[in-house]
């Protein structure tokens, strides 16, 4: 499912808050993006335990439980994680990912808050969480019937909420440093082949591994070789390859502002080709985050990044053809303003006539 509005995390933090309590609400979301810290989150802020449910590996009878006879009669018993005294979260993820007869189990549940004859306890909160078809992930198309009993949102991730999560949480300064100078690696849509990618659990996984190793921490330097490893076992192979390139930057990370305010220039050494490449794609990001889409809006200090601009990839182009003509292309919806790219067609008009060829 593909819906036609999204919402960061803090959005859906605060739409859980209002809607939740009155409405099951669904998930919709990449893996790895933050769907279950998210719901575990809202149940500490509302003082609730939160019992997850992992869809994908339950059976009907896991839901409604096993009969007991009772004198002429009998009845359902239900399963002992959701049949709890004191009100709570029940957490229903991968929901997407159930058989359609775990499908049909749940409906008394997210509509009535009932199985059987039991009811959950008044002011518990059903929220129920699944990946899309297009995630390459485990899943089977939703039951119109179950699709109408919830309210459904679509995750997305936002860096800049990402990174205050991350420094709060204390993840590895390298991790936190690199996706501040390159916010577009946070996430990547998950791939065709079987391969590691981009998402805010990866690259928190790729955290853990250099805090495990030290890396950083005085006395304790890391090899690149198991730098390579580590990175590339987390995250994509591009963004691995990216990231590899900034750790040979650590001895002077303001080498990009250096360079902007023009005391250093572009590294020109072949053996350096990779952290020219990092650099360029962060001199890229620096412009889409810079440069206003409308000239009007230029102050003193954009006019002087402007000018700057120009002039690095003039001096890129005649270290590296190829990178600097990456540096102004367009990638999918991030194109660079039209006012800049007209400035760089006068003066750089081989560049751009060349890209478009």
């Amino acid at each position: 499912m593909n819906l036609a509005f999204t919402v960061t995390q803090k959005e859906l933090f605060e739409i859980l808050l209002n809607i939740a309590p009155v409405r099951p609400v669904f998930i919709w979301g990449a893996p790895g993006i933050g769907k279950s810290a998210l719901v575990q989150k809202f149940a500490d802020e509302v003082g609730m335990e939160c019992v997850s449910l992992l869809g994908s590996q339950l059976a009907p009878e896991d839901i409604i439980g096993i009969p007991r006879i009772s004198g002429e009669t009998s009845e359902f018993l239900p399963p002992k994680m959701i049949a709890k005294k004191e009100p709570y979260v029940l957490f229903l993820d991968e929901l997407n990912a159930c058989s359609q007869e775990v499908q049909k189990a749940f409906y008394s549940l997210i509509h009535e808050h009932r199985i059987g004859e039991y009811h959950l306890p008044e002011g518990s909160v059903v929220i129920g969480a699944g990946n899309r078809s297009q995630d390459g992930a485990i899943v089977k198309t939703m039951s119109s019937a179950l699709v109408n009993r919830m309210f459904h949102l679509q995750l997305v991730a936002d860096t800049a909420q990402w990174l205050d999560w991350a420094y709060e949480n204390a993840l590895h300064p390298w991790v936190t440093d690199y996706i501040s100078q390159r916010p577009d690696h946070l996430f990547s849509e998950p791939p065709k082949s079987e391969e590691p990618y981009s998402t805010p659990r990866s690259w928190h996984m790729l955290s853990d591994a250099l805090k495990e190793y030290h890396a950083g921490e005085e006395g304790h330097e890391i090899s690149q070789e198991l730098l390579r490893v580590l990175a590339y076992g987390s995250v994509s192979p591009q963004h691995a390859g990216m990231f590899v390139a900034y750790s040979r930057t650590l001895d002077d990370k303001n080498i990009l502002n250096a360079i902007i305010k023009g005391n250093a220039r572009w590294p020109a050494d072949p053996k350096d080709r990779d952290i020219l490449y990092f650099l360029a794609q962060s001199f890229r990001a620096r412009l889409m985050m810079e440069l206003p889409q409308n000239k009007e809006k230029l102050n003193k200090d954009t006019q002087f990044f402007t000018h700057r601009a120009k002039a690095m990839i003039k001096e890129l182009s005649s270290i590296n053809y190829e990178l600097a003509q990456l540096v102004v292309s367009a990638e999918g919806d991030e194109v660079l303003p039209d006012w800049f790219m007209m400035e760089i067609v006068r003066d750089l008009p081989r560049l751009v006539n060349n890209r478009k060829e």
